[in-house]
């Protein structure tokens, strides 16, 4: 039993260190995460104000011709009316001029509401690209310190890691599940703790539970918390061996 409270105090060991490690890197990962997206949605609505802006341009520069085409097709058929031999004709030349010149009020219309949205589009451009270049700004920075972190703490999670295999395959499947589940129900991920002048994580134990805890030949159990309480000479031997 002595050997397999000490596996015991050893996984708890590594799985705290390993913890140790990922709160080193905070949120850096989601907020890195976070700001890949909103560089995305920013791009996005600087392509739409650019797509936008172009296609403004090709439309403005068509009913620029079309306007032209229609007022040259007035005077043709302004210059024929002079020479029409009867009011038939004449009649469809006047309704031919009609729809010309309703095709130059709409182009002029249209014209007038393309030069308003090219002038607000502007500043809407100016400001996405702005904004785009913080949110670059942010992530670059964000991504370095979190490259940082990872790079200063890769190779001691990866050792851990490995070293958490070895201690896992040692260990009896039933006392794993029964790690394994108090480790996923706690917050702290402690599933396995020291006792430390009588108390177990700041409880007091029972005088009779601390004489059982230092005799180190069953598993305990704090009635408190659920956890398995160990002597810590379980946890120094476990740093002793486990510190990288």
């Amino acid at each position: 039993m002595n050997e397999v409270l000490q596996k015991l105090a050893n996984l708890q060991y590594i799985d705290s260190r390993i913890d140790e490690l990922k709160q080193l890197r905070g949120d850096l990962p989601e907020e890195v995460l976070d700001l890949e997206t909103d560089i995305a949605r920013k791009e996005a609505r600087l392509s739409n104000l650019e797509e936008e802006e172009t296609n403004l341009t090709v439309e403005y520069d068509k009913l620029k011709l079309d306007l032209q085409s229609s007022k040259e097709k007035i005077e043709k058929y302004e210059d024929q009316q002079l020479s029409v031999r009867n009011n038939r004709e004449y009649d469809a030349l006047t309704k031919e001029i009609e729809a010309q010149k309703q095709v130059i009020e709409n182009a002029e219309s249209r014209l007038k509401e393309i030069e308003k949205r090219k002038e607000e589009i502007v500043p809407e451009l100016e400001e996405a690209k702005e904004e785009l270049e913080a949110a670059q700004e942010m992530y670059d920075e964000k991504s370095k310190n979190l490259d940082k972190v990872v790079q200063s703490t890769q190779d001691e999670e990866d050792e851990l890691l490995k070293r958490r295999k070895e201690v896992e395959e040692e260990i009896d499947d039933r006392y794993m599940r029964s790690y394994k589940r108090l480790r996923d129900g706690l917050n702290n991920g402690m599933a396995v703790v020291a006792m430390d002048r009588g108390a177990a994580l700041g409880m007091a134990l029972p005088p009779q539970t601390q004489v059982e805890v230092r005799r180190k030949n069953k598993i305990i159990i704090d009635e408190n918390s659920g956890r398995i309480v160990v002597d810590q000479s379980f946890f120094d031997k476990a740093k002793e061996e486990l510190s990288i």
